[in-house]
């Protein structure tokens, strides 16, 4: 039997042959990473996930950002905020004076006035009504004409008819006063002043121009995200949901959840049935129940960047590189077997059985 001389080295051809060590270890390597990727690509499970890009929002539409505008056309003389500053419901934002200082006074005399001819109305048309009752005892007496009961009822016609027009002048002062007691605007909600148009004090304003922004306290937030239109058809209302807002640290493993740090729960709360402008779809994202709570308000502000992870079905990792390498959409979730439907045989069968175990069971219970 041959056998290799120990001083190998001797035998330069020899030495020429053997396998470098480099080689030797890059084989071993290969060896036993091709069955652990085999292993991971097949049984190590991925959960899908539908991405989406958004901002904090609130979701009553009274919490959200609003613009007090004036109600009535005039000049702000007073500004009662600043920016930045704090507002209770009610408190006085600016004053708006008319372009006639005295309009106030010229319209409370214009009321006095109308006051007192509606009282005179109503005395004179009280007269009338006598002189009415009177001419209609003197013409049953024979004592007087019919014409004279005729030109009484006219009077009170009359009376009447100028009583009328004074109310209705009246009412249109009452509200031409009610309009310019608005002269005060109020904050609508509590909340913090946001801006103001101070160029409003130096110029003339309209009945509708807006004259400061109010950022409500304590919203209710949500989240709302835009997904690709190939990735909401699969989404659905209580789909749990993993989001990381702007500023906040985090680690994110999308397939993962259990694996990511700094990340918060919430679940899909509902999704447009129609596209945005951009051709992206609004899904609205609420807390989680039971699991933490989303950062304060101080730090999550409305308006605040958020990116979130829409999480579907869990699948293999070589089936997601497949999947994605061929750019398909995501695994359709499974259908929920809730039996079968109204209307086929198999409806039919169904009932059939239901109730021949039924008649089963009674007839079991009536043996006892």
């Amino acid at each position: 039997m041959a056998t290799v001389p120990r001083n190998v080295a001797a035998f330069t051809t020899l030495s020429g042959l053997r396998v470098p060590r480099a080689t030797r270890a890059l084989g071993w390597m290969l060896g036993i990473s091709f069955p652990l990727i085999i292993v991971f690509l097949f049984l190590v499970q991925w959960v899908q996930t539908a991405p989406g890009r958004g901002e904090v929002i609130a979701v009553n539409p009274e919490d959200r950002v609003q613009q007090v505008t004036a109600l009535v056309p005039g000049r702000v003389e007073k500004w009662y905020v600043v920016d930045g500053q704090s507002v209770k419901k009610g408190d006085p934002i600016a004053r708006i004076i008319d372009n006639d200082p005295s309009l106030l006074t010229s319209l409370a005399a214009e009321r006095a006035q109308v006051l007192a001819q509606i009282a005179a109305a109503e005395q004179a048309m009280t007269v009338a009504r006598i002189d009415v009752g009177r001419s209609g005892e003197l013409l049953s007496e024979g004592l007087a004409a019919r014409r004279d009961l005729e030109n009484a009822q006219i009077k009170v016609s009359d009376h009447a008819a100028k009583l009328a027009e004074a109310r209705a002048k009246l009412s249109k002062v009452d509200i031409a006063l009610g309009r310019q007691s608005a002269q005060l605007v109020r904050a609508p909600h509590d909340g913090r002043i946001q801006s103001l148009n101070t160029a409003a004090g130096a110029t003339l304003v309209s009945a509708g121009d807006w004259l400061a922004t109010l950022a409500p306290d304590n919203a209710q937030r949500v989240v709302e995200l835009l997904v690709d239109g190939r990735d909401v058809a699969l989404v659905r209302r209580g789909q749990p949901v993993r989001l990381h807002f702007e500023g906040w640290p985090a680690i994110q493993f999308s397939g993962w959840p259990s694996v990511a740090q700094g990340m918060f729960d919430g679940r899909v709360r509902s999704v447009d049935p129609s596209a945005q402008t951009n051709g992206l779809f609004r899904v609205l994202v609420e807390p989680m129940p039971g699991m933490p709570k989303w950062p304060e308000d101080n730090y999550v502000l409305l308006g605040s960047k958020v990116r979130g992870w829409i999480q579907m079905e869990t699948v293999t990792i070589g089936y997601e590189l497949w999947r994605q390498l061929n750019d398909f959409p995501l695994e359709f979730p499974q259908p929920v077997d809730t039996g079968p439907r109204k209307g086929t045989a198999a409806k039919a069968m169904y009932d059939k059985e239901s109730t021949k175990a039924k008649a089963d069971s009674d007839d079991g219970e009536d043996e006892k």
